[in-house]
């Protein structure tokens, strides 16, 4: 029997390349793969993952009609829309955002996020859960900000770094097979609840 294992474990700036030139499929689209700083901060293929950029479009949550959050049925005065290329986040607040950028995950590779430095330094939380293998789609990014002042959050720029790891072998049922709810999303996508 022909062992199909594939070498496991996180991947290069080479393996992302590759992933990300498929003609058909990219994994990331819009891909550069060059870290792009100057005057910005920083986005794009770095040594061992991907720094994406945040949309200029962003849900500031607010408790100004003092509803409660119910990830079961989320109250749209529970935030105010805001579009623009600058967001400021207020005193412990929360937004909602996207990428830019496109995910089609792979069967066999399960990504995960980290906050960028630049924004860690100032205070600002993201938080991501894991891709999973065969997700497609925008993602959707939640920014806490944990201090007592106001934050920016810059649009077209980067925002947070995904981390990718190649499984020894596919997943046996990849998100795409399953009807996961948020499968295909673009924008920001709110919480949602299978109806039975």
């Amino acid at each position: 029997m022909e062992n199909t294992l594939k070498p496991s474990g996180l991947l290069s700036d080479r393996d992302i390349t590759e992933l990300c030139m498929n003609i058909s499929k990219p994994m990331i689209y819009p891909f550069s793969e060059k870290l792009s700083e100057k005057g910005r901060i920083s986005h794009g293929l770095s040594s061992y993952g991907y720094d994406a950029t945040c949309a200029p479009s962003f849900k500031i949550f607010t408790n100004v009609n003092s509803t409660v959050l119910d990830p079961k049925k989320l109250d749209e005065n529970s935030f105010v829309n805001f579009e623009g290329d600058v967001c400021i986040i207020p005193p412990h607040g929360f937004i909602l955002t996207h990428t830019n950028e496109y995910f089609q995950m792979p069967e066999d590779i399960l990504s995960i996020c980290l906050a960028k430095s630049t924004y860690a330094r100032i205070g600002l939380v993201v938080g991501v859960t894991p891709l999973e293998p065969g997700w497609c789609g925008q993602v959707t990014l939640e920014i806490s900000n944990t201090t007592c002042l106001p934050a920016k959050v810059y649009a077209h720029e980067g925002i947070c770094q995904f981390l990718f790891f190649r499984g020894a072998s596919p997943c046996k049922t990849p998100y795409n097979t399953r009807g996961g709810k948020y499968m295909n999303q673009r924008g920001i996508v709110l919480p949602k609840i299978i109806e039975e």
